[in-house]
């Protein structure tokens, strides 16, 4: 299933996008259905399942048009997203751009950084640029959805605990990101304002091989990166293994790729505007698409 919130004229609610091209609306399953996209996913496989059978059906009065609904973020606040580091060649060329080697540890091992989980954007909505900034840049990664919580969770079964996968845009104002590397303080504010995920959650049963999808970044609708998700050095059952031995994964945590191969405007020595229109596409889940505004 490819798993939405959405906004509509009466309420907010979670559904399905049917392959027919309308959201099957889950209010009709009844008050006790979970309401929101982490509580659907909190409540585990007899809700899912559930939920499939009405997408299924898509009775009559579940139907709502696409143009009769804003899609939002699937997870309009994350309980936690980290952006991990697992396309380890976008790594290296941007290191090497910055005059600087790419140390050992980050093929031992997944390494990540915390992000900001409280500027959550998605399909169609405006991206507000920082005021401070002038060098606009995207990203284009997809993340896991995490299902089941763990601790010290063996690599072999860490596919169980993934829920979906979705598109992710760690938005990137390169400014005043390589004020922070200088620092050695990480990003910081220069990726403190913005991230979108989406258009949908599209759940891990859907996708007979994850490592084999074709990832896209379109600007004002002229290709820009192209990529594949079989270049990931480590993947998603690897970083899971090992944030894992740290604490207990967190039902509804979000976990990026990091960035595929030219999927950057630095790697490509191109720079975005104000009022560009960026649409990063991952085959079998969807399209993401935003607008850059200034703040």
């Amino acid at each position: 299933m490819k798993l939405v919130s959405f906004r509509a004229s009466d309420r907010d609610g979670v559904g399905a996008i049917h392959s027919d091209g309308f959201v099957v609306d889950f209010s009709g399953l009844g008050s006790q259905f979970p309401g929101t996209m982490q509580a659907l996913i909190e409540a585990g496989g007899d809700a899912l399942a559930q939920a499939r059978q009405w997408t299924d059906k898509a009775v009559a009065d579940a139907r709502r048009p696409l143009k009769d609904v804003r899609l939002l973020a699937p997870l309009p606040r994350p309980v936690r997203l980290r952006d991990a580091m697992l396309f380890l060649e976008h790594l290296e060329v941007a290191l090497a751009k910055l005059g600087m080697p790419m140390h050992p540890e980050f093929r031992r091992q997944p390494i990540y950084v915390n992000s900001d989980t409280t500027h959550v954007f998605g399909p169609e909505d405006d991206i507000p640029w920082p005021m401070d900034s002038d060098w606009i840049d995207y990203e284009l990664e997809w993340a896991c959805v995490i299902g089941r919580s763990g601790l010290a969770i063996d690599r072999e079964n860490a596919r169980d605990h993934i829920f979906g996968y979705t598109v992710f845009n760690d938005w990137s104002a390169r400014d005043l990101q390589k004020t922070f590397l200088q620092t050695g303080a990480g990003p910081g504010s220069g990726k403190d304002f913005a991230n979108s995920i989406g258009p949908c959650i599209t759940t891990a049963d859907e996708i007979d091989d994850p490592y084999a999808l074709t990832m896209t970044a379109h600007i004002n609708g002229d290709l820009w990166s192209r990529g594949s998700t079989a270049s990931m050095f480590h993947r998603f059952e690897d970083a899971i293994h090992h944030f894992s031995r740290v604490a207990p994964l967190c039902v509804g945590e979000v976990i990026g790729s990091g960035t595929v191969l030219n999927g950057c405007g630095f790697e490509l020595d191109r720079r975005l505007s104000v009022g560009d229109v960026v649409n990063l596409e991952v085959e079998s889940i969807g399209s993401l698409r935003n607008r850059v505004i200034r703040l």
